[in-house]
């Protein structure tokens, strides 16, 4: 008889537990069906998503000094508050997540970005200390090869090199004879072709360069395999264009690398028609998360620029932007300057496209309502641009278009101020200031580089400045990218002194130019960039707080995205892959 009572009691005891256990749920429930009768009966609408944090991060006067809580109703900020205060929007079927001590921004924007360019599969050929290392890592790439496959690259600077000189093709030919190899420079303007990419593209000493394009060459008019701006594209239209997969797969590791580093959106600086029509594909397919505010490449013609097609402001793709060219590169020696380079007497840069025809495709944004975003990085391409704007928009053009010039990198000095006075945008990079400090002040000089990388300046005297990174030129972690702003120091490279200590801004200049001011250059500040009710729930949510003055700026550094949230969906959470408990 013990022996079977033993027996029952567990079991009795398991029942009672799973009765006491059912009540409970039961009680929750009920509970959460109160809450939500009492929510709305006292005019509070029902949250979807309740987010805790330590601090949300926001303009004083849409986010209370005390704020830590935020509620999502679709895909928008419905309040902000404290704990107690948001729970009045809990309903029976909100989710609440709690990000323990975590600090909540609004999502964080790169103003100049290559989407497709960032997911590339090509040899990774950044950091590279020589080009005997170039010529060694292409070399072991192509014993995994079969023999006539293509070889493509990108990444080489020679500017760290210990011969900060343009490379010549014979030792990778000689290396690497049986593979075409084509290897684009680290900031995409220039690229290096082998002995059997030059014969396929039919480059030879009698080669004419297209204009606003180079072809390098040896004192017997030999190619050294160097070809610059326009003249790359002699290689890249002999190349297989990437099938339908291959694209897809690209968007989705750039994606990938995007979310992780807390990026909800981009702008992407020249977005081709197979991109934009896949991009389309995957959003409807609930694949692609990221926005996207779109720079068609530049048109050939006026007949090749289609009617703007825009869904609006809140849409998560949007192509209402061409991305143009006036100049060259700093780096590869070819940026349009006024005066010579420092360091190489009688070269000015160039441009890549003639004055005339730069005009002519303004003129077609005009006409079919886009906005122009026009790369200048010299100081004369600068000013072609600017004085292009000035004569060929009328004041309500700019108003209505909202021009830009991405880079802005190389200024004359009284030209800073008429940004301002135009209303032209200056898409900037902080991080190019910081990746060409080693040589920059030899090849500017230093009355040059007086008016370079000018944020500061150029914010004081009213200018709308947005930041991007250009990636995959630089790193596309926008951390570093605030870092470079309010230190002018290479992150790497801590001890480094800054190169424009006169142009450090503030934390929250920096932060703004990576959230409020691409809103505004998309035309987006009505419903993103910040963190207010209505607006797109998107957030970036981080173990630190960027905004500590009093914290050395070396801790941005170490600094973790948590989670990303693109229209009130959590799209990335740290640990998830492993794992975690990602949405």
């Amino acid at each position: 008889m013990q022996q079977r009572l033993s027996v029952v009691r567990p079991v009795l005891g398991s029942l009672l537990g799973l009765l006491i256990a059912s009540l409970f749920v039961g009680c929750q429930a009920d509970v959460a069906q109160d809450d939500e009768k009492q929510s709305v009966d006292r005019g509070f609408e029902v949250a979807d998503w309740i987010l805790f944090c330590g601090k949300v991060h926001g303009d004083e006067v849409d986010v209370p000094v005390n704020a830590t809580a935020i509620a999502i109703q679709g895909t928008r900020i419905l309040a902000i508050s404290g704990r107690d205060g948001i729970l009045r929007h809990r309903g029976a079927n909100t989710r609440i997540v709690d990000f323990l001590g975590a600090h909540i921004y609004p999502g964080l924007q790169d103003a100049h970005g290559h989407v497709a360019g960032l997911g590339d599969a090509g040899v990774d050929l950044k950091g590279l200390p020589s080009y005997a290392a170039l010529v060694d890592r292409i070399a072991a790439e192509a014993r995994s090869l079969p023999k006539g496959a293509w070889i493509l690259g990108r990444g080489w600077d020679q500017n760290r090199w210990p011969v900060q000189e343009m490379p010549d093709h014979a030792e990778l030919s000689a290396a690497v004879p049986d593979h075409p190899v084509f290897l684009t420079r680290i900031d995409g303007h220039a690229a290096l072709a082998n002995a059997a990419a030059l014969a396929k593209a039919g480059i030879d000493a009698r080669t004419v360069a297209p204009e606003g394009g180079r072809i390098l060459s040896r004192d017997d008019a030999s190619p050294t395999g160097v070809l610059v701006d326009n003249a790359m594209g002699l290689v890249t239209r002999v190349l297989a264009t990437p099938s339908r997969d291959e694209l897809e797969r690209r968007l989705l590791a750039a994606q990938e690398k995007c979310l992780r580093v807390g990026l909800t959106r981009v702008h992407d600086a020249g977005v081709s028609g197979p991109a934009r029509r896949l991009l389309r594909e995957l959003e409807a397919a609930g694949k692609w998360k990221l926005g996207v505010y779109g720079m068609l490449p530049s048109p050939s013609g006026p007949q090749a620029l289609p009617a703007v097609d825009d869904a609006g402001p809140r849409a998560k793709l949007r192509f209402r932007a061409v991305k143009l060219y006036a100049d060259g590169a700093l780096g590869s020696s070819l940026a349009a300057l006024l005066e010579d380079y420092s360091d190489e007497a009688g070269n000015r840069g160039q441009l890549t496209t003639s004055e005339d025809d730069l005009r002519a495709r303004i003129v077609w944004c005009k006409e079919k309502g886009y906005q122009p975003c026009i790369h200048a990085i010299g100081d004369r391409a600068n000013r072609i641009v600017l004085d292009a704007y000035k004569t060929l928009l009328t004041s309500e053009d700019r108003r209505r278009l909202r021009p830009r010039i991405e880079h802005a990198q190389v200024v004359e000095a009284s030209d800073l101020q008429r940004f301002a006075e135009l209303g032209v945008i200056a898409s900037m990079q902080p991080t190019h200031l910081t990746s060409d400090m080693p040589w920059a002040p030899r090849r500017l000089g230093a009355q040059r580089v007086a008016s370079s990388y000018a944020f500061k300046t150029l914010l004081a005297s009213g200018a709308a400045v947005c930041f991007g990174s250009d990636f995959p030129v630089e790193p596309e972690d926008p951390i570093e990218g605030i870092f470079a702003a309010i230190t002018t120091t290479p992150p790497h490279d801590l001890e480094k002194a800054a190169l424009r200590q006169d142009q450090m801004l503030s934390r929250r200049q920096a932060l703004d130019g990576f959230t409020v001011a691409p809103a505004y250059a998309a035309f987006e500040e009505t419903v993103r960039g910040r963190l207010r009710p209505g607006f797109e729930a998107d957030l970036s949510i981080l173990d630190r707080d960027l905004l500590d003055e009093s914290a050395p700026p070396r801790a941005l550094l170490g600094a973790r995205v948590l989670a990303t949230v693109i229209g009130g969906e959590i799209v990335y959470r740290r640990g998830a892959d492993d794992g975690g408990d990602g949405r």
